[in-house]
């Protein structure tokens, strides 16, 4: 009877072991998926980029420059609170006026590109996140 009765509470110490482990396991499943849920998907990277990669080109209208800066403007504004997704504009090019600097958003005061000159426009990606950080916008080689 006494073995029984040690035979039991062994048995019932493997199975209070096995619940314990069982429920480690769940909540770091349960804390991993959040962990990945806060990185973008690849779908996600490609449709941000593609708001501003569409205007990438060596030979950009003037037009076209000033469409994307007001995307970029409009995007700065969006993601206000989220400095990662925010996108830097850097100009190297002639410019008829005072030209766009840094994060541009709504209380931003530049001058838009000229409509008849080209420009190039490149995007610029951060290695780790893969999302477009900033875009140089260069007289055309």
């Amino acid at each position: 009877m006494e073995n029984a009765s040690k035979a039991l509470i062994i048995a019932g110490a493997i199975l209070l072991a096995i619940l314990i482990i069982s429920l480690g396991i769940m909540i770091y499943n349960q804390a991993s998926g959040v962990v990945n849920n806060n990185a973008m998907s690849e779908v996600d990277i490609s449709t941000f980029n593609q708001k501003f990669t569409q205007y990438q080109g060596p030979n950009v209208r003037g037009a076209q420059v000033n469409s994307l800066l007001q995307q970029i403007q409009n995007n700065n504004i969006t993601y206000q609170d989220d400095t990662s997704r925010q996108v830097k504009v850097n100009v190297t090019a002639t410019w008829s006026g005072t030209p766009p600097t840094g994060a541009i958003t709504g209380g931003s005061s530049y001058d838009p590109a000229s409509t008849g000159a080209t420009y190039k426009v490149k995007c610029n990606t951060d290695t780790n996140s893969g999302l477009v950080t900033s875009i140089t916008i260069a007289n055309p080689s």
